[in-house]
């Protein structure tokens, strides 16, 4: 029985879960959000804010700290196979005739220059944790969301489509096209029918 164990342990043995800590740190440094299942989303929030509370210090010795939890690996937020190799090139990044990666930024310098000063006066609570309404298919284990605070331009993260926000854009455009068209004649008045006026005019002769 696992008394006074904190922790969960998520069925796997140390090294293996400090290497999916390690990975999913990684993952969300380099896109601000990622999608996982709850027990790892709770698992792995106190290991990336305390990341970023030792980051916030910017001293050499909590640059090596963080490498030594995470790496210093390339940062890669987008496809490379989608950008040339001189835009490549702009961007930091150098590859090879193969198109492979050779170097590029580091996830630790984004940490330390983008992330960490963000939340120079926030004392702790970096991250937050939105469940998602759907479930993983191969389980049905429960999804949610855990992103950065601060960085909520990710993906949509409701878990089901909203189509409010359609119907609204529908509905203004609707009304622009009403307000553009030219204005319709007025119509003319109705005529009464005139079916009993010659009934009085040629009235019936007695025989």
């Amino acid at each position: 029985m696992r008394h006074k164990v904190a922790g969960r342990t998520l069925g796997r043995k140390t090294n293996h879960r400090i290497a999916m800590w390690r990975n999913m740190a990684v993952a969300l440094f380099t896109h601000g959000q990622i999608t996982t299942t709850l027990p790892k989303a709770k698992s792995v929030q106190p290991f990336v804010e305390k990341l970023i509370t030792t980051a916030r210090r910017g001293d050499l010795t909590a640059r090596r700290r963080v490498v030594k939890a995470i790496g210093n690996p390339i940062l890669v937020p987008f496809d490379l196979k989608d950008h040339d190799r001189k835009a490549l090139r702009a961007d930091g990044y150098r590859v090879n005739s193969y198109h492979e990666l050779q170097d590029g930024p580091r996830v630790v310098q984004k940490l330390f220059d983008e992330i960490a000063p963000r939340y120079a006066d926030r004392p702790g609570g970096y991250t937050r944790i939105i469940k998602l309404a759907r479930h993983r298919i191969g389980d049905g284990a429960d999804l949610c969301v855990l992103q950065l605070v601060g960085d909520e331009d990710g993906p949509q993260v409701a878990g089901r489509f909203s189509r409010r926000r359609e119907k609204a854009n529908h509905r203004e455009a609707f009304a622009a096209r009403v307000r553009k068209a030219p204005a319709k004649a007025e119509q003319a008045p109705v005529e009464q029918p005139q079916a009993e006026s010659s009934a009085e005019e040629n009235p019936p002769t007695e025989s």
